[in-house]
């Protein structure tokens, strides 16, 4: 959670605003999570069923950790006195999402960290806040992390 949450929480406060806490998780194909997570079913007799299981153990890990991430944030806000919304959005595109959720929400702003990668990390992995900034039609408000 760090640093960026609590700053954009005590943006929040100061404003008067509720938080809007997103986590959104890719949109990946079969192959590619059961590639990561259980290749020996790639390669096995393409049994459905197992193939079924394993997604589906694989989408409630991530839920898990999805719900654990928003569940901290909310405690913050809830510390700080900050209403606090918590929306969880699987198999999306991360800024898609981010630009999803705070146009269904009515947000009037977007608070995002950014991991600051430059160079070819940058342009290799893409940056989801650049997408956000260039897509978004509501103001974006970045947090970097660069020292």
């Amino acid at each position: 959670c760090g640093v960026a949450a609590a700053e954009g929480i005590q943006l929040a406060k100061t404003l008067g605003a509720t938080v809007t806490v997103v986590h959104v998780t890719l949109k990946l194909s079969v192959f590619e999570i059961l590639d990561v997570y259980k290749p020996e079913i790639l390669w096995s007799s393409h049994d459905a069923e197992k193939t079924q299981n394993a997604m589906a153990h694989v989408e409630e890990g991530t839920k898990v950790l999805a719900d654990k991430f928003l569940s901290q944030v909310e405690k913050m806000a809830n510390a700080a006195g900050v209403p606090c919304e918590k929306v969880y959005m699987p198999r999306e595109s991360p800024a898609e999402g981010i630009i999803k959720v705070a146009d269904r929400h009515g947000c009037d702003l977007i608070f995002m960290a950014s991991h600051g990668r430059t160079g070819l990390a940058g342009e290799l992995l893409g940056s989801v806040t650049k997408k956000v900034l260039a897509y978004s039609k509501i103001p974006v408000l970045v947090r970097t992390s660069r020292k």
